[in-house]
């Protein structure tokens, strides 16, 4: 019970975060790039942190620690995916801003259109994009549904499911208020005491468990064949952290991020600590094998289905070792966890319909605020189907599956940044030739059921569907740019 008057509290507080961000670093908050982008007022220590917040969500604590406890060694491929993440923001993302900035862009759409001159292309980029996050949001959900399943399992007699659902939907209640009336202001004060309650519980869980259990090295004796990575799976390994790294900043939610910043030099100081948040991700993605010598803990895990019990890796050594206030504590920073990248989200995403409508003519000056303002209410429910195409256990394939999507949006936005002569016909044909490659093998390989598959053979083993996406993309961009180039130098 006292874990659950904490996080009450706690929520409490971080509701009303959520609404004065409105009155943080005060603007017109009728202008889009105000709502949107914080009025790009944002210094390196809040961009750290809501960068940070639009990275360790619900992937972090409870998909990634799942994937590795149902799977082994394969899913820590997060680690280094999220180091090389790194290096792939510092080498684009300053030259994103600075074009961005000065040409007033708010997403990755105005880029392009600016970049190709081409509607078509604009609104199918739009497109992909909120396809690319509707499932990532998906997966914030699940992480949230796990943490009231945690802190309900104490009540006997009630009806559990019926009170989970109420609860979540009273939470996407009060954050789509705050969303509407505070925008990217809102998300970034809760990003600070998201990433407060997150590190400390990194923090202290880290210390804490391997001192009274053993320590790891006691966790891969139980788990042996966790220590290492099986040789056939190195293709794979490897496809899935390159692949994921690069497609970590295509992501709305993260252009969104680093577009808040003032300027370029404060967008490279954040971008460069932001391996700290590196750091917990290891030591989370770790408790995924921690957890088998934690008998408590896997007793708990045991009277939850198959088909989910991987999700409840954390919550479950949080309440199965550590005193009931501190429980609530850290449940209600995985819980905000799901919640403030969740806004950011529906924030992103609603900018982008912003783009297709101001191309079909359809928003304005005078009206696009207000629309971005509902579609970032109605981002936030779209993402529950997503919810049943994927075990819980298997939830990193919500990511994933945005991964594959988003990828392909990669020749028009980074490459686009470097190379002027790409062909936007050509860029159009490789994104929806990628798209189509990439979900056609994704049901293949999972028999056209649910998700938990996302690789697929090749001649080097198997690799991330997103690879080969990218791979047939990057080749019809690249054929048919260099035919234009050659078709263009014999006319002249």
């Amino acid at each position: 019970m006292v874990s659950v008057v904490v996080f009450l509290l706690l929520f409490i507080v971080f509701s009303y975060l959520g609404l004065k961000g409105k009155d943080f670093k005060a603007g017109n908050l009728d202008l889009l790039h105000e709502w949107a982008l914080g009025g790009q007022r944002f210094g390196a220590l809040l961009l750290w942190f809501l960068i940070g917040a639009d990275l360790f969500t619900a992937y972090t604590f409870i998909a990634v620690p799942s994937g590795l406890f149902a799977k082994g060694p394969i899913f820590f491929f997060a680690v280094p995916y999220v180091a090389m993440g790194f290096g792939v923001a510092l080498a684009v993302m300053p030259k994103f801003f600075a074009i961005s900035k000065e040409k007033c862009h708010i997403t990755a759409v105005d880029f392009v259109k600016d970049r190709y001159n081409s509607k078509a292309l604009a609104i199918t980029i739009a497109i992909v994009g909120i396809l690319a996050e509707l499932p990532y949001i998906a997966l914030q959900i699940v992480g949230m549904k796990v943490v009231l399943a945690t802190l309900l399992m104490q009540f006997k007699g009630i009806n559990q499911n019926f009170i989970n659902e109420l609860s979540l939907s009273i939470a996407f209640l009060i954050l789509s208020w705050f969303t509407y009336k505070s925008g990217l202001r809102g998300a970034t004060l809760t990003a600070v005491l998201k990433d407060f309650l997150i590190l400390g519980t990194v923090v202290v869980l880290s210390l804490y468990i391997p001192l009274h259990y053993h320590g790891f090295y006691k966790a891969f004796e139980i788990k042996k064949a966790y220590a290492t990575l099986n040789p056939k799976l190195i293709s794979a390994y490897i496809s899935l952290s390159v692949m994921s790294a690069l497609a970590l900043f295509l992501y709305p939610h993260a252009i969104t991020g680093c577009l808040s910043s003032s300027d370029v030099k404060v967008l490279k100081r954040s971008i460069a600590f932001l391996p700290v948040y590196g750091i917990g991700l290891a030591i989370l993605a770790l408790f995924g094998v921690l957890i088998y010598e934690v008998k408590p803990a896997m007793d708990m895990l045991n009277h939850i289905p198959a088909s989910a019990r991987g999700s409840f890796v954390v919550p479950a050594l949080i309440v199965s070792t550590m005193p009931q206030w501190f429980s609530g504590i850290a449940l209600l920073g995985i819980f905000i966890g799901g919640l403030v990248p969740a806004s950011i989200m529906a924030i992103a995403s609603s900018n982008l319909m912003v783009n297709i409508l101001r191309e079909l003519n359809i928003a304005n000056s005078s009206n696009e605020t207000k629309i971005a303002k509902w579609f970032s209410f109605l981002f936030k429910l779209i993402p529950l189907f997503f919810v049943f195409v994927v075990p819980p256990t298997f939830a990193i394939a919500l990511q994933l599956v945005g991964g594959i999507i988003v990828l392909q949006t990669l020749p028009s936005i980074f490459l686009g940044l470097f190379i002027k002569n790409l062909n936007k016909e050509s860029l159009m044909m490789g994104l929806l030739a990628g798209i189509g490659f990439g979900v056609y093998e994704l049901e293949s390989v999972n028999h056209f059921g649910l998700i938990q598959n996302i690789l697929m053979p090749s001649p080097f083993g198997p690799i991330f569907i997103g690879a080969a996406a990218l791979g047939v993309n990057i080749a019809i961009v690249a054929l048919g740019s260099f035919y234009q180039y050659i078709f263009r130098n014999n006319a002249q």
